[in-house]
């Protein structure tokens, strides 16, 4: 099973692959693991920490996953996790509570954590700002909300939100 996703995680990296099977425009811009240069940095496992709600944050990954434990333990579990995966891992843990408003609030801790992110460095700030105006999606194989999912017809939550900071960057740069 984990072959068959490495696989896929293969395809959806070649650009072949992505401009034929997928129903995007040309110039479209995809990314799916944080050491592809250079829009790995796109990813929420780049290492590209930040201060945020007066905590540090090692990367988006940890602050968003944590956001779904506020004023628990897990909260602080994720905060120092050692690495993306272990917050990740902590934060589709469903065994555990998660926040009763989680669904509605979601996207707007993505939003702040992606904003802050860019803010916080200028490098990376460059390059979302270097996309111009093309559209931007996360081809992680099984996500269909934040990516755009194995076939394509995922939500891209993930990419509208950079598209969002880099509006909002292109106007206050």
């Amino acid at each position: 099973m984990q072959e068959k996703s490495q696989i896929q995680n293969l395809k959806h990296r070649s650009p072949e692959f992505q401009t034929s099977f997928f129903n995007f425009p040309e110039q479209t811009i995809y990314f799916c693991f944080a050491d592809e240069i250079p829009y790995g940095c796109f990813c929420n496992f780049s290492a590209h920490g930040f201060k945020l709600d007066n905590f540090y944050w090692q990367t988006s990954e940890h602050y968003f996953q944590a956001q779904k434990f506020v004023g628990t333990p897990y909260f602080e579990k994720v905060q120092q996790a050692k690495t993306p995966l272990e917050a990740a891992n902590i934060g589709g843990d469903r065994s555990l509570p998660l926040r009763p408003d989680w669904r509605q609030v979601k996207d707007e801790f993505m939003y702040k954590a992606v904003l802050a992110k860019f803010q916080n460095h200028a490098d990376i700030r460059d390059i979302l700002l270097s996309t111009g105006n093309q559209l931007l999606v996360e081809t992680t194989s099984h996500d269909y909300y934040w990516g755009c999912g194995e076939d394509g017809t995922g939500k891209n939550r993930l990419g509208q939100i950079l598209i969002e900071v880099r509006t909002i960057l292109r106007h206050y740069n």
